[in-house]
């Protein structure tokens, strides 16, 4: 249970460090609205991780003994970054770092849901942790059996959430070098889905060519 746990941590921090959509939105909320509503974000976010990942987990030697599953979730994660590619480069509009006392209240609740729906229709996750759990057993390291799942699922919230906490602390932190980042955040994240869309055309490419 331990290995499990550690070995979650370590693949979700892997995973999550580099800039990605959910922590550069993380970073951007802290930025623009505070930290409170930023974890509040990145709690939503966490939790369909959690259903993400025990999902992946618990069907991972079904899912990958049936390429066309792990193909269809690509396609889907293709279609999904093409809209917001598009939508962060040519629609979103350029944010300001308004000053702290003359922020307006916003719903906390709308800042966990926004975390949760990002998080959801992010949905390369699962064909990764897919392959992690997979590759783990493959080298006796993991069990498919009850508790090494929980520990494995409950390392990766733990690694996903506490990336997610060094993002929103570290932009907090640099706020007075972080104008540039966040005026342009939308352009960033519009580069970031733009990549991952286009591995994702390649990995369906080579697939059915």
């Amino acid at each position: 249970m331990i290995f499990s746990f550690f070995f979650g941590f370590i693949a979700a921090a892997i995973g999550v460090f580099p800039p990605g959509l959910i922590n550069m939105t993380a970073a951007k909320i802290s930025l623009i609205d505070g930290r409170i509503r930023a974890i509040l974000f990145v709690i939503g976010a966490v939790i369909v991780i959690f259903f993400q990942t025990y999902i992946a987990v618990v069907f991972a030697n079904y899912i990958s003994t049936h390429t066309e599953i792990i193909i269809l979730f690509r396609e889907i994660g293709l279609i999904i970054m093409l809209f917001a590619t598009v939508y962060f480069l040519l629609f979103a509009k350029k944010q300001k770092i308004k000053n702290p006392n003359k922020i307006k209240i916003k719903s906390k609740k709308s800042r966990f849901f926004m975390g949760m729906v990002l998080s959801a229709i992010n949905v390369l996750p699962i064909p990764y942790y897919v392959l992690i759990t997979v590759t783990l057993a493959s080298y006796n390291l993991f069990s498919f059996s009850i508790l090494p799942i929980y520990s494995f699922v409950s390392g990766v919230v733990v690694g996903s959430f506490a990336v997610f906490y060094c993002y929103v602390v570290l932009f907090e932190k640099f706020k007075s070098k972080a104008d540039y980042a966040l005026n342009n955040m939308n352009t960033i994240l519009g580069i970031i889905t733009g990549i991952v869309a286009l591995i994702s055309f390649f990995n369906v490419i080579n697939y059915y060519f």
